[in-house]
């Protein structure tokens, strides 16, 4: 029996440890944390529970094959429970309200009442996000290995979306908002993500919602992350967890194993690399085997940026059914990290009645961080009592301005965390403290690396960092993909 060593214990791979277990291969993950699951989980602080990652899970409508394959890995499936989300997010500006709702055609219609001389933006606006919901991330096997056919079939399955790319596929967020002539409009479309991203991941994302493909498991990220780690073990699977790995033992075209932190070697007939690509590179293997494609992608920081988050969780006493959702709202001027803002979000988990003691409900709010920002809270973070000082000092003005925006809440809310891109650095080895893949900008082309190594015969990558736009699917189809390759190569020899 063939064996496979997996680095990493996030999603993409337990995913393909998952799945070489049910093909018949014996698999080990070490993970260097204490838990499985990667940037997809969750803490306790008071009492309360903190979701790090999941908004909306692409993939939970029947019938797509990510939908099957989060099924076959255990993350959804019979007794697993969804909440459908009711909107996408909602914004503020000025006394007045627009909502992008679940329901689009209530969108629409309130978006018509607003400004009705966008009427002809409004509309096909809506119309295309009905377009993009046949957006599917193709799981069925590496782009590389796929022939016209496939291509093809792929293209069929998509036709929609290729109306969508015609339509908003040159052009980026900012320059969306700017076809719009209402104030609010313009202001919620670039609420919702940097204004240098491509237009059409906005109608993706909210098409993602809008077609049911985009609810939430409940239980959240951290239940999620377990469910699979649970699948894994039942198939036999071996999940080591404070086992960081030191690096990759190769001999000449071959890897032999993987030498752990501990000093313990463990050999292996194949290697997958299932962590940030940067590390993989940086730390694992020498950076001469990074891939061209890859080594590309870090090499141009202004067509492929990456983004993080400056985010706080506040504990509340009471349950305010008006925050329900994802809230946008101006504020007063506060820096967070290298930049001053003038906006700000707060998002309800009372959705998940776990999440809070019984009367309590937990909000959680996210400043968007640059490159930049990360070189500044990098230069903080060798002293740690100067880094929680000034996290504690934007929290105070935060909560401030919650405050004021929401006067009911005046003595019953108080921080009960704070973590910056610092924090997904320590904690996932992320490069720049990103959560998600590169940016693909207005003048980039798409990512999409193999997950090969060349000049090494055995080891594979499983990395959401290989295909824009990163995250969750793009994690678990990864999985499948160095799955295949494995399966691909066992049965040559």
């Amino acid at each position: 029996m063939k064996k496979v060593v997996i680095i990493g214990g996030g999603i993409a791979g337990m995913t393909a440890g998952v799945l070489l277990q049910k093909a018949g291969f014996k698999t080990e993950i070490y993970e260097k944390n204490a838990l499985p699951g990667g940037q997809c989980t969750g803490w306790k602080r008071e009492g309360y529970f903190i979701d790090n990652c999941i908004h909306w899970l692409t993939g939970t409508r029947p019938g797509s094959a990510l939908h099957e394959l989060w099924k076959e890995i255990g993350a959804l499936g019979d007794g697993v429970e969804l909440y459908e989300k009711e909107m996408f997010f909602s914004s503020g500006l000025d006394a007045q309200t627009l909502t992008f709702w679940r329901d689009k055609e209530r969108t629409r219609r309130e978006m018509l009442e607003l400004s009705p001389e966008d009427a002809e933006e409004i509309n096909k606006l809506i119309d295309h996000v009905s377009l993009a919901e046949t957006m599917t991330v193709p799981v069925e096997k590496p782009f590389d290995a796929m022939n016209p056919i496939d291509f093809i079939k792929m293209g069929m399955s998509m036709k929609a979306m290729g109306k969508v790319m015609k339509a908003y596929g040159n052009m980026d967020i900012h320059e969306l908002a700017g076809r719009f002539h209402h104030p609010l409009i313009r202001r919620a479309i670039v609420d919702y993500m940097p204004d240098d991203y491509q237009a059409y991941a906005f109608l993706v994302s909210y098409g993602t919602v809008t077609g049911g493909n985009g609810d939430i498991p409940k239980g959240g990220s951290l239940a999620m992350s377990l469910r699979i780690a649970e699948t894994y073990k039942e198939h036999g699977g071996v999940l080591h967890t404070n086992a960081g790995v030191k690096t990759v033992l190769l001999n000449g075209k071959k890897a032999e194993g993987v030498l752990l932190e501990n000093g313990e070697r463990v050999e292996a007939d194949y290697v997958i690399c299932a962590c940030d690509t940067d590390f993989t590179f940086r730390r694992l293997l020498p950076e001469k085997y990074m891939p061209a494609g890859l080594r590309k992608l870090y090499a141009d920081r202004e067509k492929y940026p990456v983004s993080s988050g400056f985010q706080m969780a506040f504990a509340v006493d009471g349950v305010f059914p008006e925050l329900t959702g994802t809230r946008v709202f101006s504020c007063e001027e506060i820096t967070v990290g290298s930049r001053t803002v003038k906006r700000m979000s707060v998002q309800s988990y009372d959705y998940e009645p776990g999440f809070a003691p019984e009367g309590k409900m937990i909000l959680q709010t996210n400043f968007s961080q640059t490159e930049s920002d990360y070189e500044y809270w990098q230069s903080f973070y060798s002293d740690k009592e100067r880094y929680a000082q000034k996290k504690a000092e934007i929290a105070e003005q935060v909560l401030q301005r919650m405050e004021k925006e929401y006067p009911f809440l005046a003595g019953k809310i108080h921080v009960i965390d704070i973590w910056s891109p610092m924090t997904y650095t320590r904690y996932c080895n992320a490069y720049h403290g990103a959560y998600m893949s590169f940016v693909t900008t207005k003048q980039a082309k798409s990512i999409t690396v193999p997950g090969v190594v060349k000049g090494i015969d055995n080891v594979f990558l499983a990395s959401q960092w290989l295909m824009g736009p990163g995250g969750l699917p793009t994690a678990a189809a990864m999985g499948k993909f160095a799955t295949w390759r494995i399966m691909r190569a066992g049965s040559r020899g």
